[in-house]
């Protein structure tokens, strides 16, 4: 199994920056705050922790050890601070926009 880690983290960083691009894509693109922020809580949830893990074939226990803390840590508070950003948004007043959007608020 060791010759195959290091394409195994090759895949993961790939798989991370192809993910955090479509993500920022998402971010330029989209149309309203609320559909941005889906789209950067994706590019932590899924790129940054892809990367992370791409660093943990070193096997060193140090590593490991912080790329679980890191993750841990993202995990929890990406989805609060999204949650966070949209409730201010919404008190604010910001409207959804796009054709088809319904505020069931």
């Amino acid at each position: 199994m060791g010759p195959f880690l290091p394409y195994l983290a090759d895949a993961l960083v790939v798989l991370g920056v192809a993910v955090m691009t479509v993500g920022v894509y998402g971010i330029i693109r989209l149309p309203d705050t609320y559909a941005r922020l889906h789209a950067a809580s994706k590019i932590v949830s899924l790129g940054v922790i892809s990367l992370l893990l791409a660093s943990t074939v070193t096997g060193n226990p140090a590593v490991v050890f912080r790329v679980a803390l890191i993750s841990a840590f993202l995990v929890v508070t990406t989805p609060v601070s999204a949650h966070v950003v949209a409730r201010a948004a919404y008190l604010k007043g910001e409207k959804m926009e796009g054709r088809q959007t319904v505020d069931e608020s």
